[in-house]
């Protein structure tokens, strides 16, 4: 029976909360610059493994379109100063998640390349996470939170984030097991979140 792969956290299976460092000082690297067509012609892989070139000021974000889940429209996505990636799938009517409370979400997870590791759908249910508090990755915190550029999502929204390393697991692996680690070093995550409700 082959072995249940952790995919955010190693500690806790199929949970993506982890602890990660301070976000590092931003730094001022050049600006990408993409058509439509010539992101298309690229590929998804290949513009990924350059989102590491993301522009300081937040007002001047960088925005491109990308293929995002099979069966959902182009995504204009927006850049922030620290690195992350996000757009509106749907905008939700409920509240917004209160810093420090459990919400539940649905989620997948995926690589640069657009291979999925995880999914919470898989598992049939949401997941329940605390959100602001530093118990999961930094990107999904300022993606669902807010702040930063970011706006917070709101209950019933749907929101793509593409997560940089330094927003994830930075250099080291992760969700390794006997040695084998489910996700490389210095990995660009993409996630689907749909914000569910908050958790009573």
């Amino acid at each position: 029976m082959a072995a249940t792969i952790p995919t955010l956290s190693t500690p806790i299976p199929n949970d993506p909360r982890v602890v990660a460092p301070p976000l590092p000082k931003p730094t001022t690297p050049p600006v990408l610059s993409l058509s439509k067509r010539g992101l298309l012609q690229a590929g998804i892989g290949v513009f990924l493994s350059s989102v590491g070139m993301v522009p300081a000021d937040a007002a001047r974000a960088t925005r491109t379109e990308y293929y995002a889940t099979v069966g959902e429209p182009l995504c204009d996505m927006s850049f922030v100063r620290s690195g992350l990636g996000y757009c509106d799938v749907a905008v939700g009517n409920g509240v917004p998640p209160p810093p420090g409370e459990l919400i539940n979400i649905h989620y997948t997870a995926r690589f640069a390349d657009g291979t999925v590791f995880d999914s919470s759908y898989k598992r049939g249910r949401p997941l329940t996470m605390r959100i602001g508090m530093g118990k999961v990755l930094p990107g999904l915190d300022q993606g669902i939170l807010g702040g930063g550029g970011v706006p917070p999502m709101h209950v019933g929204g749907k929101r793509k984030l593409m997560i940089p390393p330094l927003l994830a697991y930075g250099p080291e692996p992760a969700g390794c097991f006997s040695g084998d680690c489910n996700i490389p070093a210095n990995a660009t995550l993409l996630y689907d979140i749909l914000f569910v409700g908050i958790y009573k």
